[in-house]
């Protein structure tokens, strides 16, 4: 199927932004696709305040650290679920002007058709590059981990078998073991879980972070991170 042959290796050879959740699969898609191609840059959509990145909640200070210690620019944008896609286009049209060729995404479980990420980037001229797509959920987590990528899971879903006590832990092998033998699919497709990624062979320097209070709101729980300071007030992370 030529379709699959073209997003798994749609970055070959091109310049790509990449849509980027902070979480590991945008990252571990993210690596794989530098591996064969160039990027340019980041995509990361904001909630409609701008304070917390719409995919996962992250502050913008902690994805901009993500991307200077990997040594990207971020294109970035907030949007309601109203203006998302107008909003969305206006980035890759961004990012075409600065030559990209490709968005990456790190999507695993997407339709052959009907995709939304194949429509617009149809729309704004671009090809689609989907490293991760129809990967077995176990070998990309079991990749991630042994390729040294350190992240943390900061939300659970309470409804779908995770406990409050999930966030907070490192993605190991023993613990993917621990998660698989619970009934939990171990890259949290199903929505179980997300991750924020602080280390690996693609950051120059890990992200150091702080730990906040956990909030629970209905059936999930999140744990809050925020870029460590040192004591002179200044983030501690090196690649600023």
């Amino acid at each position: 199927m030529t379709e699959m042959t073209d997003w798994k290796n749609g970055a070959r050879g091109h310049k790509f932004i990449a849509s980027f959740s902070g979480g590991k699969d945008s990252v571990l898609a993210l690596y794989k696709a530098m591996k064969v191609g160039e990027a340019v840059g980041l995509i990361v959509m904001l909630e409609e305040e701008g304070k917390r990145s719409r995919s996962h909640g992250m502050p913008p200070e902690l994805i901009r650290a993500q991307a200077e210690s990997i040594g990207l620019p971020v294109y970035t944008a907030a949007a309601s679920w109203t203006d998302y896609e107008t909003i969305f286009m206006g980035l890759l049209e961004r990012a075409k002007n600065q030559g990209a060729e490709v968005l990456v995404t790190g999507d695993l479980d997407v339709p052959a058709h009907g995709c939304w990420h194949d429509r617009v980037t149809a729309n704004a001229g671009l090809k689609l590059g989907m490293p991760l797509w129809e990967m077995n959920h176990l070998e990309v987590v079991q990749e991630f981990i042994n390729l040294g990528f350190v992240t943390i899971i900061v939300t659970v879903n309470l409804s779908l078998g995770m406990r409050e006590d999930d966030l907070g832990r490192m993605l190991t092998h023993e613990y993917v073991k621990e998660l698989e033998a619970r009934g939990i699919d171990p890259c949290g497709e199903g929505g179980e879980f997300h991750t924020t990624v602080i280390d690996g062979p693609i950051f120059k320097n890990p992200i150091p972070v702080r730990r906040c209070e956990i909030v629970k709101n209905g059936t999930y729980a999140f744990l809050p991170l925020e870029l460590e300071r040192n004591s002179n007030g200044g983030s501690s992370h090196q690649g600023e």
